[in-house]
């Protein structure tokens, strides 16, 4: 995962969209947000990797989504749209990505900037109650969560 500050400049929501300024670990563990790095094996380690984060956490449900234009066909431009629109939850959320990338931005409280956080296959990503944030893919325009 790459993290660094939104440039907030018009355009495709799938570009980089890249500032040019890193964040570092410290900067999102300071917001509340995690981010681990669980390679996928063809063994299904990851799994079990995955499932202890999740009892650590006491996480009751799970899902896994696909997003792609194949496999969701005329519905995709509105899905990833959706995704796109900021919001907050009122529970943590977290993010493990099984295929292609996609950014999540989330915004830091004192400065209101949105940090992106370009994230791929084995990443996982917690983010905490109350923090506004987004999801959308990269140009490679598929991911599965």
């Amino acid at each position: 995962m790459r993290a660094y500050y939104f440039d907030n400049l018009e355009g495709d929501q799938r570009l980089p969209h890249d500032s040019g300024v890193e964040v570092s670990e410290e900067i999102l563990t300071s917001i509340g947000v995690l981010h681990r790095h669980i390679p996928i094996d063809a063994e299904g380690k990851y799994e079990q990797e995955v499932a202890a984060v999740a009892k650590e956490r006491d996480y009751k449900d799970q899902d896994i989504i696909s997003i792609s234009k194949e496999g969701l066909g005329d519905a995709y431009e509105t899905m990833l749209k959706n995704f796109y629109h900021e919001h907050m939850h009122e529970e943590e959320e977290i993010r493990y990505l099984l295929e292609g990338c996609a950014f999540f931005d989330v915004r830091e409280h004192l400065t209101e900037r949105w940090i992106r956080c370009h994230t791929g296959v084995g990443d996982l990503l917690v983010m905490p109650p109350g923090i506004y944030h987004r999801f959308t893919l990269d140009m490679g325009n598929n991911s599965g969560l």
